[in-house]
């Protein structure tokens, strides 16, 4: 197999042998390292840090930048680990002195020729994973990038790629596929960290004939259902949440009639065995593309009385689901947005009242919202002190259009398609909620062309770092969203930031479309002493 990996410096990685990310170094969430995609396994993307306060937020500078060779809308969320950033490419890594930028080793997979968008790794022990386009996984050692084992989950003639990050828990890797709009069927692979063996194997799209086929009509082998999003995990229940994208053909569902299970909603599977224990679908027969890709968020809090084990679940159909995650009950949902008419709201069990006449048409239909969702797969954050859940939401409405021309799988066919009108580009806001009303607390409005993919980190500093649909990495303050500091990056934003510490100073970093930022707070340069000059007589 032909790879590429150079080694550039190795004194930033002068770590003993015995230096192992644990299991239980991740379970104790984010503080100095950055250790999972989301943050932590719940997916709260709440960080323990607190020098950067509202009160000196407005002081953040750049600290550096790295510009990743022939790079174009990066998605990546860096790993940190002990002064050492991790961040990905299309078929490619490199990991970066996080105090600096500078590059100490890279790896590039020159044998994939499929290219495809890559959201970043995972870590566990002594190694490094993330996917290729051509779907495999792929293990390094994460002090010098050498290949440690690679397997092949699935096969790109078959209608799939893969673009989304890892997740390491316990002994295990978990990766997902992405393709739903090609004709493919889904699925959840777990692997050994240590040996890449394969451990189990979940579809989201049933086979023929085993409980939930029924509900897919002629289209049950190529339903589509991708999983192309990292999950969250719940390690008292030992249970791993993991989303689900659209049933295919996207647009046009007369030949799959049906909930087309498990598709626009998430799985919970048990991590050893891969057993589905419960599920919810948020959008049962999607015609509207409303993947359920924006990952569930597990947290503990007081929910109508009693404190209760909860998920909270931002969804691109434009509702915000609460649920008991011991049972999957469903408890409340509230809308995200103010421009949603597809339905006219949830029943008890947690399914859309469908407004009649919403669904694509050959001459198109005006529906909200729109195809990009009232949210997506920008990174929501909840923080435990505030009890506020932050979440970039898009306020907008498409003209989706239907083709009953016979769609043939594994090939890029949707059966329609969806977009606004000229004069009717959306807006986008990151708004806060609380989770225990639904209240919608605060909003801080944006303004841009409505092309963002940017989500959120918050802190215990009581700042929220997101990045705004005009390319500005912002800081609003946690409690009221009053704006507190703003960098304009160059470019658009396609990733969310994140946040660590190295040497006792706080960071913020972010990539851009084409590089990666951080930034810390203004040290003023102090000045050097200079010697009396001497005069010479």
């Amino acid at each position: 197999m032909k790879t590429s990996n150079r080694i550039l410096w190795m004194a930033a990685l002068c770590l003993p042998a015995v230096a192992q990310v644990r299991y239980e170094d991740i379970l104790r969430g984010p503080g100095d390292n950055w250790l999972t995609y989301a943050g932590d396994y719940r997916g709260t993307r709440h960080s323990a840090l607190k020098q950067i306060t509202p009160a000196n937020a407005g002081q953040l500078t750049p600290k550096w930048a790295y510009h990743v060779p022939k790079a174009s809308g990066l998605r990546t969320n860096p790993i940190v680990y002990n002064g050492v950033m991790y961040i990905t490419g299309s078929n490619e890594m490199r990991a970066l002195d996080a105090r600096t930028g500078r590059l100490i080793w890279e790896y590039k997979d020159t044998r994939s020729k499929k290219e495809a968008v890559n959201r970043g790794a995972a870590i566990l022990g002594d190694k490094v994973f993330f996917v290729t386009g051509d779907v495999h996984l792929i293990a390094l050692d994460r002090r010098n990038g050498a290949v440690l084992w690679q397997k092949q989950y699935g096969r790109v003639e078959d209608g799939l790629y893969a673009s989304s990050a890892p997740l390491a828990v316990k002994d295990k890797v978990i990766a997902g596929v992405a393709g739903g709009d090609t004709g493919m069927r889904g699925y959840v692979v777990a692997f050994n960290a240590e040996t890449g063996q394969e451990m189990w194997r979940f579809y989201t799209v049933p086979k023929k004939g085993e409980p939930g086929s029924e509900s897919w009509g002629n289209y049950v082998e190529y339903g589509g259902a991708a999983t192309w999003l990292s999950g969250t995990f719940d390690p008292e229940s030992n249970t791993v949440f993991w989303t689900t994208g659209n049933p295919w053909p996207d647009f046009h569902g007369a030949d799959r009639k049906g909930d087309n299970l498990y598709s626009c909603g998430f799985v919970a599977l048990d991590v050893d065995t891969g057993k589905l224990k419960w599920h919810f679908q948020a959008t049962p027969h999607d015609t509207h593309d409303w993947d359920g890709q924006a990952w569930p968020v597990a947290v503990d809090m007081p929910f109508m009385g009693p404190h209760r084990k909860l998920i909270l679940y931002a969804n691109r159909n434009g509702f915000f689901y609460v649920l008991d995650r011991e049972k999957g009950q469903f408890l409340r949902a509230s809308k995200l947005v103010d421009k949603l008419d597809w339905a006219s709201g949830v029943d008890d069990k947690g399914r859309p009242i469908v407004v009649p006449g919403k669904d694509p048409t050959p001459s198109g239909n005006r529906v909200c919202p729109g195809v990009r969702g009232a949210t997506n797969w920008m990174s929501p954050s909840f923080n435990p002190a505030t009890g506020l859940f932050y979440v970039i939401t898009l306020e907008q409405c498409d003209i989706y259009t239907s083709s009953a021309k016979e769609p043939e799988p594994k090939k890029n066919f949707s059966g329609g398609g969806a977009g606004p009108k000229p004069n009717e580009v959306g807006q986008f806001f990151l708004r806060a909620f609380d989770p225990a009303t639904g209240r919608r607390v605060w909003e801080y409005p944006m303004t841009g062309p409505g092309e963002s993919w940017a989500g959120t980190v918050s802190t215990a500093g009581g700042v929220v770092f997101f990045g705004d649909d005009d390319g500005h990495l912002v800081a609003v303050d946690a409690r009221d969203g009053k704006h507190l500091w703003h960098f304009q990056m160059g470019e658009g934003l396609t990733a969310s930031p994140i946040t660590y510490a190295v040497d006792g100073k706080q960071y913020v970093a972010i990539a851009s479309a084409t590089a990666i930022f951080s930034f810390g707070l203004f040290e003023p340069v102090r000045p050097v002493p200079v010697p009396p000059v001497k005069t010479v007589q």
